[in-house]
């Protein structure tokens, strides 16, 4: 029977419901093999049966799940068309003929240093890091795989410089989120992550620096050599080949929607791929939808290009669909707020605010599956924390992005975790340890909030308050 005025779950009723989902994420991709789709599908109904038991009409509860949902699909689109691009800009020769010069351009010794600025350049123009990882990104890792520099580094190098121009653009949908949902202007709030994420930058640097003169005696030029050789005898390379790179980048960085902008770009591969590469129009054209199939009898090169189109993204979109609702469902009944409620007694200073904030969009992430369910809850649940200890809001919002955004990427069942194993062609788990900025970024901000060094108190007892009707949604 229903309750005309749900409670919320206790502590008990929250370890039991997320740790029975823990295991099942952990045990079906570490251990049986099975899809991680399918624990976000019974999850689904382990915070049902919670809800319902704490007083909710279920009616209530698959609303909750379907809103969850309708907040990010944008991202799916977002999604499906990158698919479309890379396995068009593959038969249209665009990402070979960028791996081409690539090898030709980069000496090994900056190469991880040169993939993290490229990448971070490409994402603060483009206000996307997912764009960035799906041009530049792609690019890099096949540059670093000629030069011989394992995958699971580079890709930490992309995304580290992906995240960091994507925190720094006004463009980004994720900052307007943030800044949105914590009751902050834009500039404000990229003003507020500048400091410490310039100083993470410039950290970063040094390690990724230091790192890729461990490879620099290592590289065997012969094999780069063979690569090179290798694409000009698949493909035909042409400086023509970076045109539609050119306009897709321009596009997005004059405030073009992503989606109909990237969708654009996988047109000009087909076109690039018929007029350029004399691929017939049929098998090119089918590229948007079905990876790119090549045999260059060199293992590197096929790996790297035969991927792509829309139909590689499908196991991501439902990742990405189940795991909203899953975050539409937590909110709904409470989980996640429980879980602040605990440790709202021990949040006394500056310091402990910002690890507690960190720490609940992390949860957002690894609990909800998707970095919108953490940078729409995070705000929520921690707002009044900020307001109690007289601390500005572009603290809160700051905070909530470095540990929505910065963390996403290492969680293997979140949207950005699924996206970028998919695009990069690694591991979650494997490119994780070497996300440096992400690691750098919170270290530095927990330090500097616990040393009282760039926090911002009120000037006023005026309260502040969340507003919801404030969110403005970017794709």
């Amino acid at each position: 029977m229903s309750q005309l005025n749900p409670r919320l779950p206790n502590l008990i009723q929250v370890i039991l419901a997320l740790g029975l989902f823990l295991l099942m994420a952990f045990s079906f991709t570490a251990q049986l093999n099975l899809p991680i789709q399918l624990a976000l599908y019974i999850g689904w109904f382990i915070i049902i049966a919670l809800g319902i038991h704490l007083g909710h009409q279920y009616k209530e509860l698959e609303q909750a799940a379907l809103g969850g949902i309708s907040n990010g699909l944008g991202a799916v689109l977002i999604l499906l068309a990158v698919g479309a691009l890379v396995g068009t800009w593959i038969s249209g020769g665009i990402v070979p003929t960028i791996i081409y010069y690539g090898l030709k351009a980069i000496h090994p010794s900056v190469f991880l240093l040169a993939t993290m600025v490229i990448c971070s350049l490409t994402a603060l123009a483009t206000g996307t890091s997912w764009g960035a990882a799906g041009t530049a990104g792609i690019a890099m890792m096949g540059i670093g795989q000629g030069l011989g520099v394992p995958a699971p580094i580079t890709a930490g190098a992309v995304l580290s410089g992906c995240y960091f121009g994507d925190k720094m653009s006004p463009l980004s949908d994720s900052v307007i989120l943030a800044s949105s949902m914590s009751n902050v202007e834009v500039v404000e709030h990229i003003k507020g992550m500048l400091p410490i994420a310039a100083i993470s930058y410039v950290i970063t640097g040094i390690m990724f620096t230091a790192f890729g003169f461990h490879y620099a005696g290592n590289v065997d030029m012969s094999q780069v050599q063979s690569v090179i050789h290798a694409m000009e005898k698949q493909f035909y390379i042409t400086p023509y080949s970076f045109i539609p790179v050119v306009i897709v980048l321009g596009l997005l960085a004059m405030r073009m929607p992503s989606f109909p902008v990237i969708s654009f770009g996988s047109l000009l591969g087909i076109i690039w791929a018929v007029m350029i590469q004399d691929v017939d129009f049929l098998v090119a054209f089918n590229t948007a939808w079905a990876p790119f199939e090549i045999d260059s009898g060199i293992a590197f090169i096929d790996s790297i290009l035969n991927r792509g189109g829309m139909s590689s993204m499908l196991g991501s979109v439902a990742v990405i669909v189940f795991g909203l609702g899953f975050g539409g469902l937590l909110d709904k009944v409470g989980v996640l707020e429980t879980i602040a409620r605990l440790f709202e007694r021990r949040i006394n200073n500056s310091g402990s605010l910002a690890t507690s904030t960190i720490g609940t969009a992390f949860m957002g992430n690894v609990f909800g599956s998707a970095m919108y369910v953490s940078l729409i809850l995070t705000p929520k649940i921690c707002a009044k924390n900020y307001d109690r200890l007289g601390y500005q809001r572009k603290n809160l919002s700051r905070n909530a992005e470095f540990g929505g955004t910065l963390t996403s990427g290492m969680v293997p069942w979140s949207d950005n975790g699924i996206y970028m194993a998919s695009i990069l062609g690694v591991a979650t788990l494997s490119y994780a340890p070497f996300m440096w900025l992400s690691f750098v970024c919170i270290a530095v901000t927990i330090f500097t909030s616990y040393m009282g060094w760039f926090i911002d108190k009120v000037d006023s007892q005026k309260p502040q308050s969340v507003d919801d009707g404030m969110i403005q949604k970017e794709v």
